[in-house]
């Protein structure tokens, strides 16, 4: 992890274990999911230490500082000492993370409790048979 290295922005990103291949890597930076220091930037660009990168997954947002440089894949104990976290990032990632933690006690689970049983599969196909039964009388009539 020396400063003389040169390494593109993909290649941090899924050595710092961001994301699990340099490919779905690349397709996050060309897509407009990572940014380098306030600005959009391409796959290709080399990163350098002290850079900001604003990196969204999902519906998770990041931001972090590049401290080490690494063109290898490491173990992940390794991957974290390549960045630091800033403390607003920390604390709104835990805030949504917190928010979809109530969302779910608030609005329950309202899907199956287990799977259907036989008779209820059977419950099930009979339904939308009926359905498809009556959609077609419809349309002869």
């Amino acid at each position: 992890m020396s400063e003389t290295i040169t390494v593109r922005l993909d290649k941090w990103l899924w050595a710092a274990r961001f994301f699990k291949t340099r490919s779905i890597a690349t397709q996050a930076v060309n897509g407009g999911k990572v940014h380098c220091n306030a600005k959009r930037v391409k796959a290709a660009k080399t990163v350098q230490i002290g850079d900001e990168l604003v990196i969204q997954r999902g519906q998770v947002t990041c931001t972090v500082i590049v401290d080490g440089l690494n063109d290898k894949r490491r173990p992940a104990k390794e991957a974290v000492a390549l960045y630091t976290e800033t403390p607003d990032s920390i604390k709104s990632r835990e805030e949504s993370s917190e928010q979809k933690r109530l969302m779910r006690t608030i609005n329950g689970n309202y899907g199956p409790q287990k799977r259907p049983s036989k008779r209820d599969r059977r419950l099930i196909i009979n339904f939308t048979r009926k359905s498809e039964i009556m959609e077609l009388r419809d349309e002869e009539n």
